[in-house]
């Protein structure tokens, strides 16, 4: 990952559900209640970097159980949800994930890095494997037809994340890299 790299910057802003396991004072317009403190057990909506620093960030202080636990218990987010992956283990292709989470698969492996979940892990690369065979049989339409994005097409590439965009277009590439490498191997 690159320190510029936009995919990465737009994964770290997606919000996750988060539970504060302590109070904080002048936090409570967080939770719509300014005049208050930000209550334990609170659910809020964070940002995964922020999330991410909360969990993992052991109060200071002493020795004792209370304190080495962590200032936010982190939930997987909705686009990761049970609902979302059985219906991808269902039929990974009925799935438009752009509508999930523009880096679907950014942040799954993002959550990935956090949770310990297997059965996630291996749905996700199910899916991956599964769409990409997709993903390539219309790259290589497009590019035989040059009728990139019309109609069924068009409809495709709107349910494709940045990862499958990405991976879209350097089929495309290859598919017309290689018929014009043709052309003049003909000649």
């Amino acid at each position: 990952m690159s320190y510029y790299d936009l995919d990465a910057i737009l994964t770290d802003s997606e919000k996750v559900p988060c539970k504060f396991e302590l109070d904080v004072p002048e936090l409570g317009y967080l939770d719509n209640n300014p005049s208050q403190p930000l209550k334990t057990g609170a659910s809020i909506n964070l940002p995964l970097w922020l999330a991410e620093l909360l969990a993992l960030a052991n109060r200071s202080g002493g020795n004792t159980q209370e304190d080495a636990k962590s200032f936010v218990t982190l939930n997987l987010p909705p686009a990761l949800s049970s609902e979302v992956m059985s219906a991808l283990k269902a039929d990974p292709r009925a799935v438009p994930l752009r509508d999930q989470s523009h880096n679907f698969y950014g942040l799954g492996t993002r959550m990935l890095d956090l949770f310990e979940e297997r059965e996630i892990c291996a749905i996700l690369r199910k899916t991956f494997v599964t769409r990409a065979a997709d993903i390539a049989l219309h790259a290589r339409k497009a590019g035989a037809t040059e009728d990139m994005g019309v109609g069924a097409g068009e409809e495709f590439l709107r349910g494709l994340d940045e990862w499958e965009r990405r991976l879209f277009r350097k089929a495309h590439e290859s598919t017309k890299s290689t018929k014009e490498w043709m052309e003049n191997v003909k000649r």
